[in-house]
């Protein structure tokens, strides 16, 4: 593959690793997000108690890890596939899924350095299924397409 090539693909994942990474920092610890979302919440939704707020204020985290590894899911299947003509599609998605899973791991353990952060195993598996439904969604997409062509 050529330099121009490989940067064309990696790059992009390069570049969303580096924003997952800056995501783990402290500055999106749940005490600096709540300050946002929580106020948000309120304002859109006075009633909410304050059970409720920490509740939805929680799965707006969880989805947001989600989202995370569904396009670092889809940029790492992209990469991997590299705009081959030819269809290796469960090499690209074995690829893509353990490089999420690596990933997603070592986010958790980055998150062990950060005073403000508390990893934990089953954000792992948050992001693994971000990475998992990216692979279907691209599989999915790839196969209506070569099916539209026929």
């Amino acid at each position: 593959m050529s330099p121009g090539k490989a940067l064309k693909y990696w790059f992009p994942v390069i570049c969303w690793m580096g924003f997952i990474f800056w995501m783990s920092t402290g500055t999106f610890s749940s005490d600096n997000t709540s300050a946002v979302i929580e106020p948000l919440l309120l304002l859109l939704m006075p009633w909410l108690s304050s059970q409720r707020l920490d509740l939805i204020h929680e799965l707006i985290r969880k989805c947001a890890h989600l989202t995370e590894y569904f396009v670092l899911g889809l940029l790492l299947f992209r990469a991997f596939r590299s705009g081959s003509a030819k269809t290796r599609m469960l090499r690209w998605t074995l690829s893509a899924g353990l490089v999420v899973l690596f990933y997603a791991a070592s986010d958790e353990f980055h998150q062990s350095f950060v005073a403000s952060r508390t990893p934990a195993l089953h954000d792992v598996f948050i992001d693994f299924a971000g990475g998992v439904l990216a692979q279907g969604a691209a599989v999915l997409y790839h196969r209506l397409k070569s099916a539209s062509r026929i």
